[in-house]
C-alpha cells in the first residue's frame, strides 16, 4: 500500500483515468472527490464488506478456507 499526504485541493492519479482529490478536512473527516469512468466501480469498503458478508450467507459458505476462495472468486 502506498501511503501519501496530500492537503486539501490537492489530488492523486491513479493510472491515466482516476483521479482523487482532497475536498474538504474537518478535524479528523476527509472528504474525497473521485473522478473515474463511468466502468469503474467505487464503493465504500463497508458496503463491499456487508455485500460479501451477505453473499456468503447466501451461499451457505462457512469456514475461513470458503470465505478466502469466495472473495478472491467476487474480486475477478
Amino acid at each position: 500500500m502506498l501511503v501519501i499526504s496530500r492537503r486539501q485541493g490537492e489530488s492523486v492519479w491513479i493510472g491515466d483515468q482516476i483521479k482523487v482529490v482532497v475536498c474538504t478536512m474537518r478535524g479528523k473527516r476527509v472528504s474525497l472527490g473521485i473522478a473515474a469512468p463511468r466502468d469503474v466501480s467505487v464503493v465504500r469498503d463497508e458496503l463491499r464488506q456487508s455485500d460479501l458478508e451477505k453473499a456468503l450467507a447466501a451461499s451457505g459458505l462457512t469456514g475461513r478456507q470458503d470465505l478466502e476462495i469466495t472473495q478472491s472468486d467476487l474480486l475477478r
